[in-house]
């Protein structure tokens, strides 16, 4: 087959898909390229097809080679392993858009595996694997009611960019992914720095219609090269007495539908259930009967939901569509963590710690983007007894993706690391879920990083809102947007639609529609409507913490940061790291030096800190004549006493000024070991160091009368001092005696 190729220009690069040429036995396979970056993609499905799924069973499998960036993996293993976050993130964002367009009848498996191949470092891959794997099964011969795309839409510099390169979204203050038909936008994830919801639906316009442009490019590629497609599977069987069950079941089932919290309202949906189910035994017997019958009440369900809320204005726990349950905000539940929060809405809850660490506690990145570090970091954990159920724990897609959500609601109003040296590690617990835990994973957030001293730029809190529409969601449709929706209205509903900020603007934004598609009206509304939820939220969490503590926990690691000359770093550093890894031995203690001059005390306790940071000075501050310091003697000859006033630096103390009086021995007053205080007298021109004791000095600061003795000997700075050396360059080894002659 001879490669088929169909191009488009967007921002003056030519977006290439092809195929024909590469991964040929697979169902559909398209290799796209966009300046220097290529994604294969590629999709497959079963042989068989199973009658009567009431799921799609797609696998959505991105991942990246490190070859296409020129490196090898770091690490022990030098090959790709398990997928990383970022990867688990791209799958999530090329399923969600496409799973709704598959038919559940078609009853095969699929699997697309779009591969990062080359990058530029410049253009991210991730858009263009969205495209690339819509085409691939576009032009396959899996029923699809494609095409999607993906854009990415940032603001820089005031100006809303599509597809901007990675130095682009760096500089961004609004950075959001798009996804949709030809329709509508059906799903839409990104973060932003306090943008109004105007902005946000300039740039959804503004997506959209590139969006359209891709769709209109897997055309002509289809055009060229599209397989026909293969049949759906119908289905052989028919619901045996289905209208009789429906026509006695629907009034019980509808009355146990509005009743007030979650497990009575599945509790009674269960009993209606197993009522007919035990009435209607014998057919359900036969496995497809049974598969029909479950089907008939989730069918019900939908409709008892939807009608409610269109006809009546009537949620199934009695809210009004603007209402949002009852909040409580507490703080400081845990004795012994840095920071905590339990944070519970209706029926949802979040125990969320924060812990504070150190720079060697930050999340080191190792991708095909390049080595990053990061200080903060937020990790979701949805065990499964907050929802009363018995399952697995670990981290799965769900976690990480509701995890990263959460994290960049917050990100935009912590602290740089300038302004807060810590590292900053938060964990949301789910403790009950029914209804947006990502949501209360950023208010109780929000709330922990306050409780622990996380000087916060600005509080953030967050939604989720629903929408349930009669139609297509388009103009003159009935619709109803719904705040603080429930999970069986994520369930049943439209749309899910979370949106996270402060009182100024949003940073967070996640939405998917299961629908074709919604207007520019129901999103205005949605969007207005969520913004006053918000600021309900906040104010109630207001009411517990609005400010960080004034003090971090006495438990949290105490860092000291300060500036010292750049010339001063290698000394403070020593040959091989020597003097500050003996600083950090001697005052337990970790320190981090920067190329700028910056230098970082990392300790348990305050004292170690401030006792490290006056170390630390001591090496950075050059000695100053007639300064009094508290010096430790180190050596004690019979001429005089070696004194250390300031790591590494030391100077003698001549036995005639040890005392006002004359003494035979210099031990007779000091001894090895002992602290003393110093003054330094003088600094001689061979940079000697010459003390004396400030017993030998009289209450007006001069030398007692036996201290005008000439001692002959001066100290010197051991690390800056010159040294002469063989021809190897070692330094000679001295006495002490040699050395300050």
């Amino acid at each position: 087959m001879k490669p088929l190729k169909a191009t488009l220009q967007i921002a003056g690069k030519d977006v290439i898909l092809e195929t024909g040429r590469i991964a040929k036995q697979a169902n559909g396979a398209v290799f796209a390229q966009y300046g220097g970056t290529a994604v294969l993609a590629t999709v497959c499905s079963s042989a068989e097809s199973v009658e009567g799924l009431d799921y799609v069973p797609l696998t959505v499998d991105y991942n990246e080679r490190y070859y296409a960036a020129g490196k090898i993996p770091g690490g022990f293993i030098k090959r790709e392993t398990r997928p990383k976050d970022k990867e688990i993130l791209v799958s999530r964002l090329i399923d969600r858009p496409m799973r709704p367009l598959f038919d559940k009848s078609f009853g095969r498996e699929i699997q697309l595996i779009p591969t990062t191949l080359s990058t530029d470092q410049v253009n991210p891959p991730d858009m263009l694997a969205i495209i690339a794997a819509s085409a691939a099964v576009h032009i396959s011969d899996i029923p699809f009611n494609g095409p999607i795309a993906g854009v990415r839409v940032c603001q820089v510099d005031g100006e809303l960019v599509v597809n901007p390169t990675f130095k682009q979204i760096e500089k961004s203050t609004l950075e959001i992914v798009v996804a949709g038909t030809r329709d509508g936008i059906t799903m839409v994830e990104g973060g932003a720095k306090e943008v109004s919801e105007d902005l946000m639906i300039e740039a959804l316009d503004k997506a959209r219609a590139v969006i359209i442009e891709f769709c209109d490019l897997q055309d002509k590629l289809r055009e060229l090269a599209g397989k026909p497609k293969l049949p759906l599977v119908p289905p052989s069987h028919v619901l045996e007495n289905g209208d009789a069950i429906r026509s006695a079941a629907y009034p019980k089932l509808q009355s146990a539908c509005f009743l007030p919290t979650k497990f009575e309202r599945h509790d009674g949906a269960k009993a209606v259930k197993t009522e007919f189910a035990a009435k209607y035994s014998g057919q359900l017997e036969d496995e497809n009967q049974k598969k029909l019958f479950n089907a008939l009440f989730e069918e019900m369900e939908y409709e008892i939901l939807r009608s409610g809320i269109l006809d009546n204005g009537r949620r199934v726990d009695g809210r009004g569509t603007e209402d949002i349950r009852d909040i409580t905000c507490e703080i400081d539940i845990l004795a012994r963590t840095h920071g905590s929060a339990l944070f519970t809405r209706g029926e949802t809850q979040a125990l969320v710690v924060t812990t504070l660490g150190t720079v060697f506690d930050e999340q080191i990145l190792d991708d095909i983007e390049g080595d990053r570090r990061e200080n903060f970091m937020l990790h979701y954990n949805f065990p499964p007894y907050s929802v009363g159920e018995v399952g697995r724990t670990g981290t799965g897609r769900r976690e990480i993706g509701h995890g990263h959500l959460a994290r960049r609601s917050l990100e935009a109003m912590v602290p740089s690391k300038d302004e807060f040296p810590y590292t900053v590690r938060v964990v949301s617990e789910i403790m009950e879920s029914n209804g947006s835990s990502s949501m209360a994973s950023v208010c109780g957030g929000t709330l922990s990083m306050l409780h622990a001293g996380v000087p916060m730029k600005k509080p953030v809190a967050g939604i989720a809102m629903g929408l349930i529409t009669e139609g297509k969601g388009g103009a003159g449709d009935r619709y109803a947007v719904l705040s603080d929706i429930l999970g069986e209205e994520d369930h049943l509903g439209d749309m899910d639609f979370k949106v996270a900020g402060t009182e100024d603007g949003i940073t967070g934004f996640q939405m998917d529609i299961k629908i074709a598609g919604v207007s520019t009206e129901i999103m205005r509304k949605a969007l207005d409507q969520a913004k006053r939820g918000r600021l309900h939220i906040l104010s109630i969490m207001n009411r517990t913490i609005n400010r960080p503590a004034e003090a971090i926990s006495e438990y949290a690691p105490k860092i000291l940061a300060m500036h010292i000359d750049i010339d001063k770093i290698g000394a403070l550093i020593g040959p091989g790291g020597k003097n500050i890894k003996a600083l950090c031995e001697q005052y337990s203690v970790k320190i981090n030096t920067e190329d700028d001059g910056t230098v970082t005390i990392f300790a348990k306790n305050s004292q170690d800190a401030e006792d490290a940071k006056v170390a630390v000075l001591g090496i950075a501050t050059d000695p100053e004549p007639g300064r009094v310091y508290h010096g430790t003697v180190k050596r004690i000859m019979d001429f005089g006493a070696f004194v250390e006033i300031l790591p590494g630096k030391e100077g003698l103390v001549h036995i005639s000024k040890l005392s006002r009086q004359r003494i035979s021995s210099v031990t007779e007053v000091l001894k090895e070991g002992q602290e003393i205080p110093v003054k330094l007298t003088e600094i001689d021109k061979m940079g000697r160091l010459n003390l004396s004791y400030i017993d030998a000095i009289d209450p007006d600061g001069a030398p007692a009368e036996d201290a005008t003795q000439s001692g002959g000997y001066g100290g010197r700075d051991r690390d800056s001092r010159p040294r002469d050396g063989g021809r190897d360059g070692r330094p000679r080894d001295r006495g002490p005696r040699d050395r300050y002659r």
